[in-house]
């Protein structure tokens, strides 16, 4: 009788801590910068209010270390959701089986009709692998009351563009700030070039493998890429500074302007922000689409994951246009729901302007091969370095190609 009660307690005491811990949801987040993590804070504190049967436990992790975290959890002890990224940084997990078909949500939900401008971004094989929160331009930043010191205007073409660059560098300016320590910078200089000089559609092929790299038309690029690096317009020992390192640069005034992605903006100083503008990258070459990158940032669940129906939820739940419009306007990023408002920002309805005449790329490292991605940014950041090097690694980039897309 002792026996059978003991094994009636042990039940019941399975069945509590069972309940205690089935309503939590583990969430792993890359949104360690303060506007990013202050937005993902927020999603959390409003879905937890409507869903109070429910806690989230929410992990924030380096950019860089997650990228490497995530491929060891996903084969084995996964989160229940995981943030990572659209285009071919997401094909690589969905070809491994390690990400959940959530096409039922997105048919269930109309989410296709609700997020036109992403929803391919999210479909492989026919399918929907995860959801959007937000989606962002690049382009170039710059400082609008030294452009105005020495009488300069928004460069419409290339030959503007260098103009720009000259006179900055004569008056003791560095006329672009770059930290490429982390090497995807660099591979934003090389999506627009290729872009500007060669079209969208033929950028694309390259990315996916179909174009060699020692096409006389890539090796044209870095003709271009070359008259930025050796006059000296880049900011010396870049390699040395992460892109975060390089931005006080800019704000100090030491430097004019900066490639990257509107997720700077957040980080303008308060007495520098007023000074702050950007501008679309020049025209190359007449008659080309004006190719743009515009990268968006995603959530998913592993196929491994241990509470999907709660996983599903919190999908579900960021995709509604007010939690949308609440984390893009502290991101300062676009909401992809058509319903969302973004945030009353001057640069970001620059932005909605210029995206909607553009054809929209994911950005290198998210559209390529991620074994080609890391290859192609080594070579691109060893280019500014060194660009007489530029035969060598265009070699280099072909080989790794061919081993790659067999």
């Amino acid at each position: 009788m002792k026996i059978v009660k003991k094994l009636c307690l042990f039940l019941v005491a399975g069945c509590f801590a069972a309940q205690l811990t089935a309503g939590e949801l583990v969430v792993n987040s890359n949104a360690a910068d303060p506007a990013p993590k202050e937005a993902f804070d927020l999603l959390v504190e409003r879905f937890e209010k409507a869903h109070p049967d429910v806690t989230v436990k929410l992990n924030t992790y380096d950019h860089e270390a997650y990228k490497t975290a995530l491929r060891n959890w996903l084969v084995t002890e996964p989160p229940d959701v995981v943030l990572w990224f659209a285009g071919n940084r997401m094909k690589q997990f969905v070809d491994r089986d390690l990400f959940e078909d959530v096409t039922d949500m997105w048919t269930k939900n109309n989410l296709a009709s609700a997020m036109p401008a992403v929803a391919d971004s999210l479909t492989l094989n026919g399918k929907k692998w995860g959801v959007p929160y937000a989606y962002y331009n690049w382009g170039v930043y710059y400082r609008k009351d030294i452009f105005d010191r020495y009488g300069l205007s928004e460069p419409k073409t290339w030959e503007e563009f260098l103009n720009v660059c000259e006179t900055l560098k004569k008056n003791g300016v560095t006329p672009i700030t770059i930290g490429t320590k982390f090497l995807w910078t660099a591979a934003g200089w090389f999506d627009y070039l290729n872009m500007r000089v060669n079209g969208y559609d033929f950028h694309i092929e390259l990315m996916d493998g179909k174009i060699p790299y020692t096409d006389d038309r890539v090796a044209e690029v870095f003709k271009y890429w070359a008259q930025l690096v050796e006059p000296g317009y880049f900011l010396k020992d870049h390699a040395t500074y992460t892109w975060q390192e390089a931005q006080p640069f800019m704000y100090r005034g030491e430097a004019a302007m900066y490639l990257i992605g509107n997720f700077i903006t957040p980080n303008f100083p308060e007495d520098v922000a007023s000074k702050m503008d950007f501008f679309q990258f020049p025209r190359i070459k007449p008659g080309l689409a004006m190719g743009e990158d515009a990268p968006t940032e995603t959530i998913h669940i592993p196929a491994k994951a241990k509470n999907k129906a709660d996983a599903r939820k919190f999908l579900l739940f960021i995709t509604r246009p007010d939690i949308q419009s609440e984390m893009n306007k502290i991101l300062l990023n676009l909401p992809p729901h058509k319903d969302a408002r973004p945030a009353d920002d001057r640069f970001l309805k620059k932005a909605q302007v210029m995206l909607a005449s553009s054809k929209t790329a994911q950005f290198y490292d998210r559209d390529t091969d991620p074994e080609m991605a890391k290859e192609g940014m080594k070579g691109f950041q060893e280019f500014m370095v060194n660009p007489s090097r530029v035969n060598r690694i265009l070699r280099r980039l072909e080989a790794k190609r061919k081993r790659v897309f067999k």
